[in-house]
């Protein structure tokens, strides 16, 4: 049985379980909610945190304010996959969007050492790869095309 197969198999039988669909709802709109106000603040120009420099946590977030564009374009980047979780036509390309994104964020706060946030972003890290596999009919294409795959070794 191949990767492609077994992978079709898995994710037929979760969408057969109408509890999953639920999960799925309550996931896109929880994770959707934790990037509307953070992809805000950093969109309006504002800090996200008030600690202070002297905090490992602080300086971070000051170094990141402090770069401007890059702030805001985080900002813009979390809003934007935040709404396309929201909308039913464009939750898979927000799921995709969001994954990368938290992953991200979870290893900032396992590497910055923030007390408890790594339990946090660790849980949205997982909700998000349900999310991403949840949605694997509309990406799967893209990772087991084999016409794209005859086409470039014809190329």
């Amino acid at each position: 049985m191949s990767l492609e197969s077994t992978l079709d198999s898995w994710h037929s039988a979760a969408r057969a379980k109408r509890w999953l669909y639920a999960f799925a709802w309550m996931n896109r709109v929880a994770l959707a909610l934790a990037f509307l106000p953070s992809g805000l603040t950093k969109i309006l120009g504002r800090r996200f945190t008030v600690l202070g420099l002297d905090n490992p946590v602080g300086f971070f977030f000051e170094a990141m304010y402090r770069t401007g564009i890059y702030w805001r374009f985080i900002g813009a980047i979390q809003l934007t996959a935040a709404l396309l979780l929201l909308i039913p036509r464009t939750q898979a390309l927000g799921a995709v969007l969001y994954f990368p994104i938290i992953v991200n964020i979870f290893l900032i706060t396992v590497g910055i050492g923030f007390q408890g946030t790594p339990v946090i972003t660790a849980m949205m890290l997982l909700a998000s790869l349900f999310l991403v596999s949840w949605h694997y009919d509309a990406w799967k294409r893209i990772v087991f095309s084999r016409q794209y795959a005859v086409r470039s070794l014809q190329e």
